[in-house]
């Protein structure tokens, strides 16, 4: 390839994320009621002059510097290797198609990025009159795609620093806090794994199986209702969800795991931020925004499932708006991601990557807000659009049944609906 002029530094997450110990692709799926015409010539056109010209991240490769960093290098893009137009066969049922499009993307989610072009690809899909378009890329281009589709996220950015706890917490208070959730971080990270469930096979090379995305939709509207009966944050009724139908699943699969000890590592970029920026925002010159996803990760217990016949189903929502609510009156958070930024500075961005690639193998599974990591058997990730919360949940195929689990998920929300119902508000 011809190589052009000049190199750009690559952030911790790009370093971290595209490495020899993990390899993260982030997968976004949009869907047109209006049937696109499907011509590569019109396609490929179309990406020139709009997709590519927003950013030089779509037209630059990683390689490393004299020191071993890696920076990002513009190179020229043959557009033909990064668009795809599969064909599926004719006359099928509805749910046929459905299947034939997790099969598909079930497929490239475990495909690896060639190093030698820009890592994204485009999939165009022509199903019963409705085109389904799929984005894959390296979470490296995360940020500049997310900027370009508007898409809007949960679990927003964390302002980590002192300024985070309230000052009716004692300094005694947040002291304990902090040693405890960084000590217990490190731990998580490097000796204590969960146990082995039915959400967890802890096999070795779990990555590298095929997986299965299982989708839920959800009425904002009503996860608000549940938010102000209970007097919570969304984010809150959303963990609550996913954990009581996790734990519904482990229960309907063997019934001693629900008392098993379980975490849920929940994935926060530490970058500030004020606000949402657009694209024009930030390409200005003199534009302040910050490029480039700095992360860190907050283990949040599962509550157990006590009372196996009837248990109550906002104990799960309040169990998480507790430990979330304790969690973020401590510097836990901000230190873990300073080992992340001492282990790049010392040992390299390897060394960073196999650090994540422990805490993630350790856990049950991971809250996000992307689509990332397979080192778990079981990952949820969640995005709001239209007034509807759309939940994907990726598992290990084989292992996790999708339909029990998505029928289990359900019936927790329908359950934390009523019983928010019956409650009287705070």
């Amino acid at each position: 390839m011809e190589l052009k002029e000049g190199f750009k530094p690559a952030s911790p997450n790009a370093q971290y994320f595209n490495s020899s110990v993990l390899s993260v692709s982030i997968i976004g799926v949009m869907q047109s009621e209006v049937p696109i015409e499907t011509n590569e010539a019109r396609t490929i056109s179309l990406l020139n002059d709009v997709f590519l010209p927003i950013n030089t991240r779509f037209s630059s490769i990683m390689v490393k510097d004299g020191k071993g960093e890696k920076q990002w290098k513009r190179v020229e893009v043959k557009l033909e290797e990064h668009v795809n137009f599969p064909i599926f066969p004719t006359g099928l049922l509805p749910t046929s198609y459905d299947e034939y499009l997790e099969d598909y993307i079930s497929n490239i989610a475990m495909e690896h990025f060639s190093q030698n072009k820009p890592l994204w690809e485009i999939h165009m899909v022509d199903i019963q009159q409705a085109m389904q378009l799929v984005l894959s890329y390296s979470s490296s281009t995360m940020r500049l795609v997310m900027a370009t589709l508007s898409w809007v996220h949960f679990f927003h950015s964390q302002k980590v620093a002192v300024k985070v706890f309230v000052e009716s917490v004692s300094t005694l208070f947040f002291i304990f806090n902090s040693v405890s959730d960084f000590g217990w971080s490190m731990l998580k990270s490097t000796l204590v794994k969960d146990d082995r469930t039915p959400i967890r096979s802890g096999a070795e090379g779990v990555e590298y199986q095929p997986i299965i995305v299982s989708n839920m939709i959800f009425s904002m509207d009503c996860i608000k209702h549940i938010k102000a009966k209970l007097g919570v944050t969304v984010n809150d009724v959303i963990t609550g969800i996913i954990f009581l139908g996790t734990r519904f699943y482990m229960q309907e699969i063997s019934n001693k795991s629900t008392k098993s000890h379980s975490t849920a590592l929940v994935l926060l970029n530490t970058r500030t931020m004020s606000g949402y920026k657009s694209i024009e925002e930030m390409l200005k010159p003199n534009s302040k925004a910050q490029w480039g996803n700095r992360f860190t990760f907050l283990h949040v217990p599962m509550p157990e499932l006590k009372d196996h016949k009837s248990p109550n189903p906002l104990d799960f929502v309040l169990a998480a708006s507790k430990i979330i609510k304790k969690k973020k009156s401590s510097l836990g958070v901000y230190l873990t991601g300073r080992v992340l930024e001492i282990v790049k500075k010392l040992k390299g961005p390897g060394a960073a990557a196999r650090f994540i690639h422990g805490t993630l193998r350790s856990s049950s599974l991971s809250i996000s807000n992307v689509i990332g990591p397979v080192e778990q058997s079981l990952v949820i990730t969640m995005v709001s659009y239209m007034g509807n919360l759309r939940i994907s949940a990726v598992m290990e195929k084989g292992f996790m049944d999708p339909q029990r689990f998505k029928s289990c998920v359900e019936n927790a929300f329908e359950k934390i609906l009523k019983a928010a119902d019956d409650e009287i508000p705070i």
